[in-house]
């Protein structure tokens, strides 16, 4: 599977006082669907509102779903990177607008900081999948899991080939309890062998499993 990873930079700042605290958040399109992004993919509505409403129900609304700040290299969420909380994520049209709340650790004070200082910062949202190339659009198929709907980046902006340099030229397989990255030419010479439908479910599972693990 792939690490997929799309940014969206017209993000809003928002404070809220919460019981006298002042809570910093952010707040804009996390993801987009039927329409070709700058990075050539396309994702289905139908497969990004399944994942969102699993995201959901397992991450947001168990106060689990977190993001980091910076472009990770991997699918996991690291801990010691963690930066904000998504709050909330709901569809409207074609998007799916989501909310996060900047928390108090390490690197959420440094996004603090930044934003403070007029720093425009955009989000990533990242998860694993499979392409299929359609009509010179590479479209992201049903296999796709998301890992977390928005990591916070410095240059949203960046040309594709940064993107893709760092988070696109490795597949992810489970090794053993443990996430492993797998070159491309050896995961794709076990896959053609599975039924398609049986492939998915298997990914499914492994995929939830690890999730457990993060």
């Amino acid at each position: 599977m792939k690490l997929i990873t799309e940014q969206i930079e017209d993000i809003k700042i928002l404070t809220e006082d919460v019981g006298g605290k002042k809570r910093l958040y952010i707040e804009g399109i996390f993801l987009q669907a039927d329409l070709k992004n700058r990075n050539g993919r396309m994702y289905r509505y139908e497969t990004l509102d399944r994942e969102v409403k699993r995201y959901n129900d397992q991450y947001v609304k168990c106060g689990r779903a977190l993001g980091e700040l910076g472009h990770p290299d991997g699918p996991s969420v690291n801990l010691d990177r963690v930066s904000h909380k998504i709050v909330s994520l709901m569809p409207e049209g074609k998007n799916f607008i989501g909310k996060a709340q900047i928390l108090e650790t390490p690197m959420g004070k440094i996004a603090k900081n930044l934003l403070d200082e007029g720093v425009k910062l955009g989000v990533s949202s990242r998860g694993v999948g499979s392409l299929v190339e359609q009509g010179g659009v590479k479209v992201v198929s049903d296999d796709f899991m998301l890992s977390t709907a928005a990591d916070i980046v410095a240059d949203p902006s960046a040309p594709d080939a940064f993107v893709q340099g760092i988070m696109e030229g490795k597949e992810w397989v489970w090794n053993n309890g443990i996430l492993a990255e797998k070159t491309l030419n050896s995961l794709n010479s076990l896959t053609p062998t599975i039924d398609k439908k049986v492939r998915e479910e298997r990914l499914l599972r492994l995929f939830n499993k690890y999730l457990e693990n993060i």
